[in-house]
C-alpha cells in the first residue's frame, strides 16, 4: 500500500499524532493579550459557568468581590462565597471536506488544514474535560456525531475526518449539485442546545444570506468560531501566470497576463473574505483566518498566542 502524502491526504495515524501537540493549546483558557480571542473577542466566547461550592471565612488575599455581605452582616465576620468552575461543557466541530477544499499551492490542501485544525481543537477541548461532537460533510454526505467525551467517540471523530479527507481526489465528479453550507448547518442545529462552542472550519464557498441567518440563530445561545481557511495563491493571485485548473470534471486555463481577468479573480476572493469577516460584527461570532500554505499547529498556537 502506497504511503499517503500528508499534505494531500491525511490518515488516522497522522491526525492521532497531533494529540500530543494539542496538550500545549488552551483553546478556551485565559488568552494572551495578542490572541484573537482576547479583548473584544474574549467577551464573545461564553466562559465556563460557575457553580456554588461553599461559604467560608474571609482570608487574607481573597478577592473582596466574592464577599457575601448579607452573611457578613449577620455573623459580624467577613465571609466569601466560593465557586468552582463548571466542567463537562460541550463543543461541536463542523468540518468542510468538499471538493472546493481540495486545493493547495504550497504546504497543505485546504481540506488537510481543516482536518488538522479540527483534530487539534478537539483533543485540546477533550483534555479540558469537554464533550466533543462533530458534523463532517463533503459534496454529497453529511455525517453527525453527538457530543461525547468517551475516548472511543473522539477516535471515531478523528477516524471519520480521515475517511472523508481520503475520499477527495482529482477524479471526484459532482454528478449532483454542490453541497451548500446551509445543509450541514441545519444538521448541526439538531445537535446544539445552549452555551456550547460551535467551530466551523471551511473556505465558506456556497454561502448566502440564509447562511448568515443560520449562524446568527446558533450564536443567539452559543459561541460561534469561524475558521476561514484560504490558500496563499488565492490570497494574492500572481500576475503574468498561466495555470491549468480543474474541478475534476472540466478543465480551463487561467491566464492572469490579462489584467481584467486578474482583477476579476482577485475581486471574487476578496469579496468573499470580506463577507465572512463582516459576520463577526454579530454577537458571539468570531472569525479566525487560517492559510493552507502554513503549518496548522503553528497558526493555531499563534492565534491563541500560546
Amino acid at each position: 500500500m502506497n504511503k499517503l502524502d500528508p499534505r494531500i491526504h491525511t490518515d488516522f495515524m497522522h491526525l492521532k499524532s497531533l494529540q500530543s501537540k494539542a496538550k500545549s493549546i488552551h483553546f478556551l483558557g485565559r488568552q494572551h493579550s495578542k490572541s484573537v480571542l482576547s479583548g473584544r473577542h474574549s467577551s464573545r466566547i461564553r466562559g465556563r459557568g460557575l457553580s456554588f461550592e461553599e461559604l467560608r471565612d474571609y482570608r487574607a488575599g481573597d478577592d473582596v468581590r466574592t464577599i457575601d455581605w448579607r452573611v457578613t452582616a449577620r455573623t459580624g465576620k467577613p465571609h466569601i462565597r466560593v465557586y468552582s468552575e463548571e466542567k463537562d461543557k460541550s463543543a461541536l466541530l463542523i468540518v468542510d471536506q468538499r471538493l472546493s477544499m481540495f486545493f493547495g499551492s504550497k504546504h497543505n490542501m485546504k481540506s488537510v488544514t481543516a482536518s488538522e485544525l479540527a483534530t487539534l481543537i478537539a483533543y485540546s477541548l477533550v483534555a479540558q474535560g469537554d464533550r466533543i461532537g462533530g458534523v463532517i460533510f463533503n459534496d454529497h454526505t453529511v455525517t453527525s456525531l453527538k457530543p461525547s467525551k468517551r475516548p472511543a467517540a473522539i477516535e471515531q471523530f478523528v477516524s471519520l475526518l480521515s475517511e472523508f479527507n481520503c475520499q477527495l481526489n482529482v477524479n471526484c465528479k459532482n454528478t449532483e449539485a454542490v453541497m451548500h453550507l446551509n445543509t450541514p448547518l441545519q444538521a448541526a442545529q439538531r445537535l446544539i442546545s445552549h452555551d456550547q462552542i460551535v467551530v466551523v472550519l471551511s473556505d465558506f464557498s456556497e454561502v448566502d444570506e440564509t447562511t448568515e441567518q443560520y449562524l446568527s440563530q446558533i450564536a443567539n445561545h452559543n459561541s460561534v468560531i469561524l475558521c476561514l481557511i484560504t490558500d496563499s495563491l488565492t490570497q494574492s493571485l500572481p500576475k503574468n501566470m498561466r495555470l491549468n485548473v480543474s474541478n475534476g470534471d472540466s478543465q480551463m486555463l487561467l491566464n492572469t497576463f490579462n489584467e481584467k481577468t486578474h482583477n476579476a479573480l482577485n475581486a471574487v476572493f476578496l469579496d468573499r473574505v470580506a463577507q465572512i469577516k463582516s459576520w463577526q460584527n454579530r454577537p458571539n461570532i468570531t472569525v479566525i483566518p487560517f492559510c493552507a500554505s502554513l503549518d496548522s499547529f503553528e497558526q493555531l498556537k499563534q492565534a491563541l498566542a500560546r
